[in-house]
């Protein structure tokens, strides 16, 4: 194994200053810089990150708990948190929960054992152990993508609730009546529940019902999507539009009206959340609320970073027309 002393040696300089070198901190030479990287490239040395931790009153990982990556929302915010964090000389770690509550409290425990600066977590909801250890932990705590609760310390995104609304008012001011709903596990995705919530609450203050509604019980696709709208239309043929918990699944819906000649939208409306690229270059672009993915792990790396004080930041959403409603 390849130490610090022997690319000290290997440099002809003291372990001190090969340690400046690479944290790019304190006083050296050009030429002596050289020769340390020179040293460091040649005998194929890497830093022991955790020593440096250990030795230092603090780390420059930031770890990121999300739900899922084969939901290209968290893939967004990841993009966004790492290109900060990266500019900054701090490294963004990452586990996956799969939506489960006490897997995510296993993974901050495991995270949090490596003392990173700062935990990036999905949401507001956690077990009562995964916020025990996160307030013991003395780490900043970054809530992401959900402003409908109360922040630990950090909280950056939108509220999943106004999300909801906005999309259940833009279909009643465009005069559809006869709403349904196609979302996948409620429990489990809770910002999905949410926007349910406040959906459902818009049309009621509206005297306006849900008619039916499809759950699935497992994760958001494009094949759930379509084969929940299957099952819904089923049972409630005569409905004039649909509401989906996000993109995958509208575009699910869009697949199959467009495999079953359903003119859309007039027909049957559908309705989306995320604005995701897909749903924009589609031969009908899809109505759908678009989120701030990406901003959402830019600002809340930049809170990071800066050490700023505990704060909500509400980076809203925009409601695109669309095509399909």
């Amino acid at each position: 194994m390849v130490t610090l002393a022997k690319v000290a040696e290997a440099a002809g300089v003291g372990e001190s200053t090969v340690s400046r070198v690479l944290r790019n901190h304190g006083s050296f030479s050009r030429k002596t810089r050289e020769r340390v990287m020179e040293a460091v490239e040649r005998l194929g040395y890497v830093p022991n990150r955790i020593a440096g931790t250990l030795a230092s009153a603090g780390s420059r990982l930031v770890a990121l708990v999300i739900p899922s990556l084969t939901n290209i929302v968290f893939a967004d915010v990841l993009r966004g948190a790492s290109g900060i964090l990266e500019e900054n000389q701090h490294q963004a770690v990452f586990s996956v929960t799969d939506y489960d509550p006490e897997k995510e409290e296993a993974l901050v425990a495991a995270m949090l054992a490596w003392r990173p600066t700062a935990v990036m977590l999905a949401g507001f909801e956690h077990t009562e152990g995964t916020v025990k250890i996160l307030r013991a932990s003395g780490c900043r705590v970054v809530e992401l993508l959900d402003l409908d609760g109360t922040a630990l310390d950090l909280a950056v995104g939108f509220s999943d609730r106004a999300a909801g609304a906005a999309s259940a008012d833009f279909l009643l001011r465009r005069g559809y009546r006869r709403i349904g709903y196609v979302g996948h596990d409620p429990e489990r995705d809770t910002r999905a529940a949410k926007r349910f919530a406040g959906f459902r609450e818009t049309l009621g203050a509206a005297g306006i019902p849900l008619v039916d509604r499809e759950n699935h019980a497992g994760a958001s696709s494009v094949e759930n999507g379509r084969s929940g709208l299957e099952r819904l239309l089923a049972r409630t043929p005569d409905l004039d539009a649909v509401y989906f918990s996000n993109d995958d699944m509208a575009l699910g819906g869009y697949f199959h009206c467009l495999a079953h000649g359903i003119p859309i939208p007039a027909r049957l409306a559908l309705f989306g959340h995320n604005g995701l690229d897909i749903g924009r270059v589609t031969p009908q672009p899809l109505s759908t609320i678009r989120t701030p993915r990406v901003a959402t792990g830019q600002v809340a790396a930049e809170l990071v970073v800066a050490d700023a004080p505990s704060q909500v930041v509400d980076l809203g959403f925009e409601l695109i027309e669309g095509a399909t409603a």
